[in-house]
């Protein structure tokens, strides 16, 4: 079984028709706000490939009232036997300078996280060091790092605390992510489309049916084949929902 740990179906155009073309890959849709939230949960219903996981992307959490993010992290409590996982949530300095409340935000929905018992799906662009500082100190076990960009001594402390890193499908043409599959064990591996984000080829509109790039790519570098690859993502993956 192929496994797509993280994609936005709801934001790729016609999302039925990209759920049909991976009817074999087993695809984790990831909201981001209380409307995509609501659009995962119905195609987790509807599709037996497709598991939801609710977020809350950090820029979206800022928007929110102290009033409105409570009542979010509410409707994640009351669904969380819905739902396989919080994500995509984290800090991004990128999109926006306020560190403060993003890491205030980001804590309170790391403690709902470990009082439900789901991994956490990881966004921390321009604040990598900064995310793993926070989850660190929260002491978190169940951790994904999407689309991880930090240096290679950030990437030896996931390792270390034996979290995952989820390589995008755009790993085919990246040479940080070729060498994230180098350094990292297989064992911290899982593999990611960012749909429709990420495309191997730099085009646009990904699909999840292109995560087979990813597992072509470790298939290279670790020098196995591709059966074993899957076998060995199938079974981080399971560990991480254990």
């Amino acid at each position: 079984m192929f496994i797509d740990i993280h994609a936005h179906l709801e934001m790729c155009k016609d999302s039925e028709k990209v759920i049909k073309n991976a009817k074999d890959i087993l695809i984790i849709s990831a909201g981001v706000d209380e409307k995509s939230n609501k659009k995962v949960l119905e195609f987790s219903k509807k599709f037996n490939n497709v598991k939801c996981s609710f977020g809350l992307y950090p820029i979206e959490a800022l928007k929110l009232s102290e009033k409105e993010l409570k009542k979010e992290l509410v409707f994640v409590e009351e669904n969380k036997d819905k739902i396989i996982a919080i994500g995509e949530i984290g800090i991004d300095l990128k999109e926006s300078p306020e560190f403060e409340k993003q890491k205030k935000n980001f804590i309170k929905i790391i403690k709902l996280a470990k009082k439900i018992n789901k991994p956490l799906i990881v966004h921390s662009r321009k604040a990598e060091k900064e995310v793993i500082d926070i989850l660190e100190k929260e002491k978190c076990k169940k951790v994904v790092m999407h689309c991880f960009s930090g240096n290679f001594k950030l990437v030896k402390r996931i390792i270390e605390n034996k979290w995952f890193l989820s390589i995008p499908t755009c790993v085919k043409r990246s040479e940080h992510f070729q060498r994230v599959i180098l350094e990292a064990p297989i064992e911290n591996l899982l593999c990611e489309t960012d749909s429709p984000y990420m495309h191997p080829d730099g085009e646009r509109n990904n699909e999840p049916r292109n995560v087979i790039e990813s597992y072509k790519k470790i298939s290279e570098i670790k020098n196995l084949s591709l059966k074993e690859v899957e076998k060995k993502i199938e079974e981080n993956f399971k560990r991480l929902f254990e």
